[in-house]
């Protein structure tokens, strides 16, 4: 499989931008954190410009991106896209992760926010999947999905991927 541009998606504390960084750096090509583009104190109001920043960094044509924003940025990224890898966890490993980061250096995260993290990665099956399905649906129906539930299958498709 030869996969140019590449969305990692999942709940919060799946390791996307982790894994999405080993990938961009064994494929020799651009990663894009979605969460590092869109400003903390940002509101609504600042979705236009978001999006422009958004488009602009997937305009190349090589990159894997993370992140979901699927309401706001599945219409721009997934008609490029040419794999859709999900990341999986059990729901308490991604609670553990998201606790972890908060103590890892030149993280965005604060404490402030974890009870809100923490409602996300609860109610993302129920509220949030189901919208990045319709998304993925709407906008690259052709675009295949590949699910990725452990360490050993995130390594085995890197390896994949790469050669």
């Amino acid at each position: 499989m030869r996969a140019r541009r590449i969305l990692v998606l999942g709940s919060g504390g799946t390791g996307k931008t982790s894994f999405s960084r080993k990938l961009a750096r064994r494929l020799d090509t651009p990663h894009i954190c979605l969460d590092e583009i869109w400003q903390a104190t940002w509101s609504a109001d600042d979705v236009p410009v978001f999006r422009d920043l958004v488009k602009a960094a997937h305009a190349g044509e090589a990159w894997v991106s993370d992140g979901n924003f699927a309401l706001a940025t599945f219409d721009l990224r997934l008609p490029r896209a040419d794999l859709v890898i999900w990341l999986e966890r059990p729901k308490w490993r991604q609670r553990v992760a998201v606790v972890r980061r908060l103590f890892a250096r030149g993280q965005h995260h604060t404490w402030r926010k974890l009870p809100d993290v923490l409602g996300f990665i609860t109610h993302f099956d129920r509220v949030n999947r189901p919208r990045i399905m319709a998304a993925l649906a709407e906008h690259g129906p052709n675009v295949p999905v590949r699910p990725l539930r452990s360490r050993a299958e995130e390594a085995a498709l890197i390896s994949e991927l790469g050669d």
